[in-house]
């Protein structure tokens, strides 16, 4: 990799640092991505709807939550026919360099920041030279900022090496809350993928370290649920009314008495509740949000159905409706292990890299899944790869950094299997 790229990996990670946005508002972010891939000349473009299954997609937020940020957007000088390309939460890109005959090899990055305001400390990095997010209450405290700009730089640098084939990146909005996995993996454009790579950086392995390819992924599903009951004064006559604070109660504690699975790890957290009007008032309506995860996509829906069982049983009890809806989810699918093993050995090989792990379990859930298993199912591979970063504090902190450091490693990783993949194909 040129110097010149690697300075540039470093300006674009430090850009999108500075202006995150969550998930189906990446439109400034979609934007910046189409500005370097017109830079770098690729020869499809497609973006929003054209990246998308537009009936796919999961977890959007109301207009209302979107266009303050497409708004934001605009003022900051997003041109009008990305905007309008990207409206209704329509973001995300698929880039696509054609270099002759060979295999498709796509590669997978998310767009989207995390709701969490990003500290003001002296010793946080970003704050003390001068990229710290000036979007307040969003910041990039998972990296995803360093997968958008390795992904530039690995597109770059692939164009100007001896790669022969198809390159196709894939920059997903909407991870964080799992929404865009499957609308991406059904746009089409992963249909003639033979090889698909995902990345994410740290999860605890420093600068120098590479895993190959993970393995048991949870698969996972949000949910929500609402109890409608019927208001009545607390004081005077309580018994008029149908308590759906009492019902969500219920529904939550018994959620966690859920029967573990003899088949494997289940999990289920209920995180937010919301409802009532005032402590003098039954409450006529509580909505609960609630996740499930499983070691397989059948354990995750086994817990989902106990949980929607649990929330009617509850419901019941206190002679109140209940309407649980699922708002997004992703399957578990493992890492191929002979792209895998390609993975590992072309490591190997990249300056800066002392350590490779084959494989790892990876404990929590993506939903690039959907990807890999659009890919696999079509007769392809996946893998997905970790780049290990130092990072001060954990993922989903105020603080979190990565080392600038591992952008150059992941970039050559990524870019050099790539080349391997379209010499030697697996």
């Amino acid at each position: 990799m040129s110097y010149e790229v690697r300075n540039r990996v470093r300006d674009l990670r430090r850009a999108f640092h500075r202006h995150p946005e969550p998930g189906w508002r990446e439109f400034r972010t979609t934007a910046r991505v189409v500005e370097e891939l017109e830079r770098i000349g690729v020869d499809e473009i497609a973006v929003g709807r054209e990246a998308l299954a537009t009936d796919e997609r999961m977890a959007v937020p109301p207009e209302s939550e979107l266009e303050p940020w497409r708004e934001r957007a605009r003022e900051a000088g997003v041109r009008s026919d990305l905007l309008e390309r990207t409206a209704d939460g329509h973001t995300g890109v698929v880039a696509t360099l054609e270099q002759g005959e060979g295999p498709c090899l796509g590669l997978r990055v998310d767009l989207d920041a995390i709701s969490m305001r990003e500290s003001t400390a002296d010793d946080h990095r970003p704050a003390a030279e001068g990229f710290r997010s000036e979007h307040d209450g969003y910041m990039h405290a998972c990296g995803h900022d360093a997968h958008l700009a390795m992904a530039l730089g690995a597109l770059e640098t692939v164009k100007a090496s001896e790669f022969e084939g198809t390159f196709k990146v894939f920059f997903q909005p909407a991870e964080e809350i799992s929404g865009g996995g499957k609308a991406m993996a059904e746009s089409g454009h992963l249909d003639d993928v033979d090889y698909l790579l995902a990345l994410h950086v740290g999860l605890d392995h420093p600068t120098g370290e590479i895993v190959a390819g993970i393995e048991k992924p949870l698969a996972m599903a949000h949910l929500t649920a609402t109890f409608e009951g019927a208001s009545a004064h607390a004081g005077k006559a309580p018994n008029e009314g149908a308590n759906a604070m009492q019902a969500a109660a219920t529904a939550i504690q018994n959620a966690y008495g859920i029967p573990r699975h003899s088949d494997g790890l289940t999990r289920v957290n209920v995180g937010r509740i919301e409802g009532g009007t005032a402590s003098n008032v039954i409450a006529e309506e509580v909505t609960i949000e609630a996740e499930v995860r499983g070691e397989t996509t059948a354990l995750m829906e086994y817990t989902r159905t106990e949980l929607e069982r649990v929330c009617y049983a509850a419901a019941e009890m206190h002679d109140c409706d209940v309407t649980p809806r699922m708002i997004s989810e992703s399957p578990r699918v493992d890492s191929h292990p002979a792209l895998r093993d390609l993975v590992g050995n072309v490591a190997w090989d990249v300056d800066g890299v002392e350590r490779v792990i084959p494989t790892e379990e990876f404990g929590v859930s993506e939903d690039v899944t959907y990807l890999m298993q659009r890919v696999q199912d079509n007769g392809g591979f996946a893998s997905y790869v970790l780049i290990g970063t130092d990072h001060p504090t954990s993922h989903h902190t105020p603080t979190f950094d990565v080392d600038e450091e591992s952008l150059a490693i992941g970039v050559s990783v990524l870019a050099e299997t790539a080349v391997e993949l379209s010499k030697r194909p697996v």
